[in-house]
């Protein structure tokens, strides 16, 4: 049983991309998977897809405490169903372990990334989150952290071991077709693309103050995603938007709109100050789009050539190094390089069958 996301299919978010991915397969491998998925991100009459059996539970939808109160009740129903296994993802859920513990679950915990480095939480909100990476990775039966960085960071802090097990990518069959360029008035490889939530530590303003002083006219800045809640950081995203001739907000996309936003950009730039392990960047590379990321610790293991990172706000290294890599036309032969790497890199099937292994532990 899974809990700490708010659902999937085509929900936003880099731990709902993980466990889209993940738990299909594990049903493949033999599991029966129920994850706990909450009440306003998933239609009431979904309650299985691709094997996967959801439980959905009320949460409200009210930044900084829907997933303490889902979780909360997500526990008190594991309590009931009593699972072989329950996998909580991220540290602000698995506040919860000691309560799962208590209640005589087996818990194994997923470290995604610490949360309270992101920008959008207060002060309270970091020492909670700061709390549920303590509880646990303290408390847990097993823990997986999801990169290197995150291993060292909980050996370091709380003097524990995890399973280091990474997000994994599947390579996808390249669309031809481009409705959605045609719907927003962009070229094939004539724009940087960005896939994100709206949230602060993407630094998105990074980007389009970027994009502005490169100066390409023939170039269009098209960001993929929303917010979850809307604040003042998405609407000041919205507004700077509006005053930069050559952006282009498409809100969330899935399905075959998403693939062809991805398989036709001449450019993907990742410029967050905080991530566990970019997915939407491996999603990138997985079509074979050419990358440039912050050079923070989580998109530094991705482990690009140096000359794709640049130094975190650095506004003028990120001008200067979407002008290079925009004056570059990539052959299909260096897109395929890239698509092969990551394929013996980062492997779904590989990771189910590692988290199944941290199951039987």
């Amino acid at each position: 049983m899974a809990l700490g996301l708010r659902g999937f299919p085509d929900v936003q978010g880099g731990v709902e991309k993980h466990a889209e991915h993940l738990y299909p397969l594990l049903v493949r491998l033999g599991c029966e998977v129920d994850v706990i998925v909450r009440s306003p991100y998933m239609p009431r009459e979904t309650r299985e897809w691709s094997g996967v059996r959801f439980i959905i539970l009320w949460a409200p939808r009210i930044n900084g405490i829907e997933a303490f109160v889902h979780t909360f009740l997500g526990v008190l129903y594991a309590a009931v169903a009593r699972p072989d296994v329950l996998h909580m993802h991220a540290i602000g859920p698995a506040i919860m372990t000691p309560l799962a513990r208590l209640l005589g679950l087996r818990v194994v915990v997923t470290h995604h990334g610490p949360d309270y480095d992101r920008e959008k939480w207060g002060r309270f909100a970091r020492w909670l989150l700061r709390l549920g990476e303590k509880w646990g990775m303290r408390y847990a039966n097993q823990r997986i952290a999801i990169s290197e960085v995150i291993r060292g960071l909980v050996k370091e802090q709380h003097g524990v071991d995890s399973v280091v097990i990474p997000n994994g990518v599947d390579l996808p069959e390249i669309p031809e077709t481009t409705n959605a360029l045609d719907k927003y008035g962009i070229e094939r490889r004539r724009y940087v693309l960005l896939v994100s939530r709206f949230v602060p530590e993407k630094r998105h303003l990074d980007l389009m103050r970027a994009f502005s002083k490169a100066s390409l006219p023939e170039w269009k800045l098209v960001l993929v995603g929303d917010a979850d809640h809307p604040d003042e950081y998405s609407r000041t995203m919205r507004a700077e938007a509006n005053k930069v001739p050559g952006i282009v907000l498409t809100g969330y996309q899935s399905g075959l709109a998403l693939r062809e936003l991805y398989a036709h950009a001449g450019l993907f730039v990742l410029p967050s100050s905080h991530e566990g392990l970019p997915i939407a960047m491996l999603e990138a590379l997985s079509y074979g789009v050419p990358v440039i990321a912050s050079d923070i610790p989580a998109n530094l293991e991705i482990g690009l050539p140096k000359e794709n990172y640049f130094p975190l706000g650095n506004i003028s290294e990120l001008e200067e190094l979407i002008k290079r890599f925009s004056s570059v036309q990539q052959s299909n032969i260096a897109h395929e390089t890239t698509r092969a790497w990551l394929r013996d890199k980062y492997n779904w099937e590989t990771v189910a069958k590692k988290t199944l292994e941290v199951y039987r532990l």
